[in-house]
């Protein structure tokens, strides 16, 4: 590999550690654009050739600021390779790369990845089944909407990741009080249809336009569940060789080609309907998935998502990419936040753990067997030992913090 192919990884949040030691290990020289509030972040800077700081607000960069900053930095370096390491800075990788004329997505694709209105006018445009929406803009069609579909329903910020901002409404009255106090905001946002379901993600590894590792799980409890009523948050791998299981890495592999992701990984949400037995596709990302999934994805296949991402953005330019072998295991993601300051999990020592979180306030594992049974067992196991010995709640943010 040349020496000077450099790599500018931008994260406002502190994550992707296996990332940075990746491109490292790969030859590259690797930067990193992050919040100035991250500035003693336990980042391995052994693996990190230099770090530039932006000065933020509640994790908000000035544009300006970044594009001036980095352009600077081309002068000397020229950047290869452009990544966001987080939902958040999808946009700011995308209009960097527009800016530099750099590889890689530019902002049309990216808005496809972030923002919930466009994944859905999109994959509607496609024939993807999608639940009933509606952009909050024209109140005549809101009106029309509401009078089409039964409430509840469900308002989205479109730019924000996971369950931020959502907000469950009851009846028409309920949404126009929220919308009215929204003012200028409204157009930020998408209102659509409650459809009760077991919800789905498929977790991908994209390599010029080919699906080279995609690998389904079930979650426990739905995200928005969890994160507004207070739940111990669970997702398992689901049954290899079933139909749901084809069925969803059928959908997922239309979504992807939809969309247009070239290369890089995806986190990607579906919803089956009670009610039709159908699947619908939710939302997407081109990131690896938060929560500690890809730790759940490790053990149950043996691919660890930053680290091959790590290589299709860098080694494969000089040699192309080639998927490790994948395991066909199975694991289980148990997380929670803790009213206990550093959890004790000393208790949970069955051989299956093969994995434990070590944060404050917050108490997870991770289980993995060859068996499907065995998983679910421990998890609904664990599950309810985690109401009893970690389990608090509080109200989530309407918007991201640190």
């Amino acid at each position: 590999m040349k020496d000077k192919f450099t790599i500018l990884c931008i994260s406002s949040y502190e994550k992707g550690h296996d990332f940075l030691r990746q491109c490292k290990e790969e030859g590259a020289r690797v930067f990193l654009l992050t919040s100035k509030s991250l500035e003693n972040a336990d980042w391995p800077k052994e693996s990190i050739d230099d770090i530039f700081y932006i000065n933020d607000v509640d994790k908000q960069w000035k544009m300006e600021d970044v594009i001036y900053g980095v352009s600077f930095l081309s002068r000397k370096h020229k950047l290869n390779r452009i990544v966001a390491l987080d939902d958040f800075d999808v946009e700011k990788a995308a209009s960097l790369r527009e800016h530099l004329r750099t590889p890689g997505m530019g902002d049309t694709t990216a808005r496809y990845f972030r923002d919930k209105l466009a994944m859905r006018m999109r994959a509607k445009e496609v024939g993807i089944l999608v639940p009933d929406f509606v952009h909050v803009l024209n109140h005549d069609e809101i009106n029309q909407f509401m009078e089409n579909n039964e409430p509840p329903y469900v308002l989205k910020p479109r730019l924000q990741a996971g369950a931020i901002g959502i907000k469950k409404i009851n009846n028409p009255i309920e949404f126009w009080e929220i919308a009215n106090s929204l003012g200028d905001q409204q157009s930020f946002y998408l209102l659509e249809k409650f459809v009760p379901g077991d919800i789905y993600h498929v977790d991908t590894i994209v390599y010029n336009n080919k699906i080279e590792f995609a690998i389904a799980s079930e979650y426990g409890k739905p995200p928005m569940e969890v994160a507004h009523e207070g739940r111990v948050f669970s997702t398992k791998t689901i049954k290899r060789g079933t139909d749901l299981e084809k069925a969803l890495l059928y959908l997922n592999k239309d979504v992807m080609n939809s969309l247009g992701l070239v290369r890089g990984i995806s986190h990607t949400e579906f919803i089956k309907s009670h009610k039709d037995g159908k699947l619908y596709f939710l939302e997407t990302s081109a990131r690896v998935g938060g929560a500690n999934i890809h730790e759940l994805v490790k053990a149950a296949s043996g691919i660890d998502l930053w680290r091959e991402w790590a290589k299709i953005e860098v080694s494969s330019e000089f040699k192309g990419y080639q998927l490790p072998e994948v395991k066909n295991d199975y694991a289980g993601l148990i997380l929670s936040l803790a009213k206990q300051e550093w959890p004790n999990l000393d208790n949970y020592n069955e051989k299956e753990i093969v994995w434990k979180l070590q944060k404050k306030y917050h108490a997870g594992l991770v289980c993995a067997a060859d068996s499907f049974e065995k998983v679910n067992e421990l998890l609904q196991k664990y599950t309810e030992r985690f109401y009893n010995d970690f389990f608090t709640s509080q109200p989530l943010p309407d918007k991201p913090t640190a």
